[in-house]
């Protein structure tokens, strides 16, 4: 099992430059780059800077994180999203990085869940193809809270199957696999190689759906049943990543260095007990 570093984990004071050093550092094997970070990162460099960087150190890009709210959008809306996700694949082809991750919007108001799923797979299916020719592939990311469109596992599986293209996936958020009560029969039941994405995260113990992204801890540190998703992930055959992903306020205050030390230490001292390690 490769470890990924996810860049909100450092979100409010770090770059991806020194992002990418310490993960360096301390021997990660991948890095989901933040769209905004990436942005932030062309204004004083050029991607072939990126690429150089890639090309010449151990740690690789695995995914950009992330297109967000891409359904139930106005016409302006959607066109951005298009042209993000341009951006994202020319990006991705540089860095040999096909990978990026898809949010469903929230608070769309009184849609039924049959509209929901008809119109996150037109959504999927639409920017899938747009994708296609980049050898881009879209994850997408339920998120367990009740004002998402697409809260859990099998309600975005379910929107996954009917999408059936070889480029779209899901996103295994293990927090957001928690926060909702999404099943683990479901995860039992799931193709391992429609998980593009498993995030390892953990929470404090909060009622369902009360649990919101400042609620994270450290993996092994929370209420997440951890043994059960790791376990499983295993029996189905997932072998490829997972990435450490939190957003907690009082972890972004850290000494950078710090926090991404703690989250490779915390996070191979749990998965290891269930996959080897690199």
């Amino acid at each position: 099992m490769k470890v990924a570093f996810n860049q909100a984990t450092t979100m409010k004071y770090s770059t991806l430059q020194n992002d990418l050093e310490l993960c360096e550092t301390y021997g990660y094997d991948y890095i989901e780059i933040r769209l905004d970070k990436l942005r932030d990162y062309l204004r004083e460099h050029a991607a072939e800077d990126l690429k150089s960087f890639f090309d010449t150190h151990r740690i690789k890009p695995y995914a950009f994180n992330a297109l967000e709210f891409v359904t139930f959008r106005d016409k302006a809306g959607y066109q951005q999203i298009i042209d993000d996700l341009q951006f994202l694949c020319q990006m991705g082809e540089t860095l040999a990085c096909s990978t990026i991750v898809v949010v469903p919007t929230f608070d769309i108001g009184d849609y039924t869940r049959s509209q929901i799923k008809e119109e996150t797979a037109r959504v999927l299916h639409e920017l899938a193809e747009l994708a296609q020719p980049y050898g881009a592939r879209l994850a997408l990311e339920f998120c367990g809270y009740p004002n998402c469109s697409v809260n859990t596992f099998d309600q975005a599986y379910d929107i996954v199957k009917e999408v059936n293209r070889d480029n779209v996936g899901i996103v295994l958020d293990c927090f957001h696999f928690h926060a909702m009560n999404s099943r683990i029969q479901d995860l039992q039941n799931a193709d391992p190689t429609k998980l593009f994405v498993v995030h390892i995260d953990d929470c404090e113990d909060l009622p369902v759906g009360a649990l919101r992204d400042h609620h994270r801890v450290w993996p092994g540190e929370g209420a997440i049943d951890l043994e059960s998703i790791l376990s499983t992930l295993r029996e189905i055959g997932y072998r490829d990543m997972v990435s450490i992903e939190l957003f907690r306020p009082e972890y972004w205050e850290w000494d950078v260095e710090r926090t991404i030390r703690v989250a490779k230490e915390t996070t191979e001292n749990i998965v290891r007990k269930y996959f080897e390690i690199g």
